[in-house]
């Protein structure tokens, strides 16, 4: 589980880099017990603070905030960069996205020389094309690896603009305050791609029309293929390349019959929103957050209590 919090009404900091990542091995949090948190800290947007609590053995989710330049070259644009990657099936994937996705949104913005939906989209697909070929690599060794995924939201703040990106079911929430009431309402700002949503399974339906089993019930839960939950995803090599659903594969994991085109998708889905003075914060989070919460009960709980 995992959210930051980020104060937009606060003035623009000079142009800089700053880079905080939480990761298996990090050390710039604060860790209790399970917990691993990040105090409030500053990015060039103003204000952010970072949690996650660890539900595994082992620590499959990766988090980012990247503030300052969003380019190559250091001559901007300059904004904030949030990425909150919930791994399955392993480390690799989350820890894959986390060491290159910016990179490479960093990339394109330099050759456009701007931020845009494209910008974003293309540093999605190089991420999904790289892993891809990670995957490829280490096959013959470990296979495994063709079943590991992440589900990854982004958002990007620049020039008055938020874009929030997402594959799989993790969530971006803002708090708008109302003038009149003074109440803060929480606005989901990201589409989620899991099968328990009828229109994500009725996509599902239509782009696999021949298929009768492309979503499954099964022990009162939607699974793509009866395997999965989520329809979008960096990773799950195995539901997207025919050629990595074999042996020596766990047999969970093989589909009985072969597929001609990719089960899940590594195409995100984009919001942009202006941001307005009345926006207060924003909640990205992992579905360890909103299986608890509602989007309203975790806006009121950032609007109700100190910032420390």
């Amino acid at each position: 589980m995992l959210s930051g919090f980020m104060n937009f009404l606060r003035a623009c900091f000079r142009p800089r880099s700053d880079r905080y990542v939480h990761s298996s091995s990090d050390a710039g949090g604060r860790q209790d017990g399970l917990l691993w948190y990040k105090d409030i800290g500053q990015h060039f947007n103003g204000e952010f603070s970072m949690a996650v609590v660890q539900a595994n053995n082992l620590l499959e989710d990766q988090s980012q905030l990247e503030s300052g330049c969003l380019s190559s070259h250091e001559c901007g644009p300059y904004g904030t960069f949030v990425g909150v990657y919930d791994g399955h099936g392993g480390p690799e994937t989350s820890r894959y996205i986390n060491d290159h996705l910016f990179q490479h949104l960093k990339r394109f913005t330099s050759e456009q020389q701007t931020m845009s939906v494209d910008v974003i989209r293309k540093a999605y697909q190089a991420t999904e094309e790289g892993f891809l070929s990670l995957v490829t690599r280490q096959w013959p060794m470990n296979p495994q690896i063709a079943a590991v995924g992440s589900c990854c939201l982004v958002g990007v703040i620049c020039g008055g603009t938020l874009y929030v990106a997402n594959l799989g079911d993790s969530r971006a929430v803002l708090g708008r305050a109302v003038k009149a009431t003074g109440e803060v309402l929480a606005i989901q700002l990201s589409a989620e791609h899991n099968a328990c949503i009828e229109s994500v399974r009725q996509e599902l339906q239509s782009l696999h029309p021949d298929d009768s089993q492309i979503v499954v019930l099964k022990h009162n839960v939607w699974r793509v293929k009866g395997l999965i939950q989520i329809s979008k995803s960096i990773g799950d090599v195995y539901l997207k390349k025919a050629e990595f659903n074999r042996e020596p594969l766990y047999p969970k994991f093989r589909l009985r019959e072969p597929f001609k085109k990719p089960i899940l998708s590594a195409d995100p889905s984009i919001t942009v929103h202006q941001l307005q003075p009345h926006d207060q914060f924003v909640i990205f989070a992992s579905d360890g957050l909103w299986e608890h919460l509602s989007n309203q009960e975790a806006v009121d709980i950032v609007q109700n209590h100190s910032r420390s």
